[in-house]
């Protein structure tokens, strides 16, 4: 899917949809100089839903720095990243940061489904939350840290090996979320391995992606 396509989305949706099981996608981008630019401009759509919770993950630190210097002037998006030079308690900050964002949006998500009113919010406070997470430093299950569940999982580097992705959902993804896969030239047959050897099925991205967040 072009730049121009990513534009094209469909107008913010108000409401959650439930789905039992995480949805999976893939975002072809016509060269790796595009990547970067495509990112942006597919956060500067989805971003702007109210408290959405999005992580993106990156396979090294050379990358990691990039996309947060891309994403930094995205100002209805409020960034964190995890990378192996945070103190423990930096680390421990940004994830209960980004846990509290999504209690925020699953509240969010219960009073529009049972019609409430909302309460007023301001600007800063309707921000989306995203971290920009490597491998190494993914949520740690083993050593006694929870998983975070973000609605939203953007793969912005495609992992060669399918436990590397499967990890990545169960640290990083909620029961009900959605992973987009951004595609380079050549990595549509790693994709198909992923695919095949996990069960998974994954569609390339619709234009209608909005509505199902």
């Amino acid at each position: 899917m072009a730049i121009e396509a990513v534009e094209s989305l469909s107008p913010v949706s108000q409401s959650h949809t439930s789905y039992r099981q995480p949805h999976h996608f893939y975002l072809p981008v016509d060269r790796l100089q595009f990547k970067e630019g495509t990112l942006v401009d597919l956060l500067r759509t989805i971003g702007r839903l109210p408290l959405l919770p999005i992580v993106v993950c990156c396979s090294t630190r050379d990358v990691l720095d990039a996309v947060s210097y891309a994403v930094a002037n995205l100002s209805h998006i409020s960034t964190a990243s995890l990378y192996s030079d945070l103190s423990l308690a930096e680390r421990a900050s940004v994830l209960e940061n980004f846990r509290e964002a999504t209690m925020k949006w699953n509240q969010m998500g219960t009073i529009r489904s049972e019609g409430d009113s909302e309460e007023t919010v301001t600007i800063e406070e309707q921000k989306s939350h995203m971290i920009v997470v490597t491998d190494a430093c993914l949520p740690l299950i083993t050593c006694g840290e929870s998983p975070i569940t973000a609605r939203l999982l953007i793969n912005y580097e495609l992992p060669t090996k399918k436990e590397t992705y499967m990890r990545r959902m169960t640290t990083c993804l909620a029961a009900d979320g959605i992973v987009i896969n951004m595609l380079v030239e050549g990595e549509m047959m790693t994709l198909k391995g992923i695919e095949q050897s996990s069960g998974l099925v994954i569609s390339e991205m619709p234009i209608n992606i909005l509505e199902m967040l």
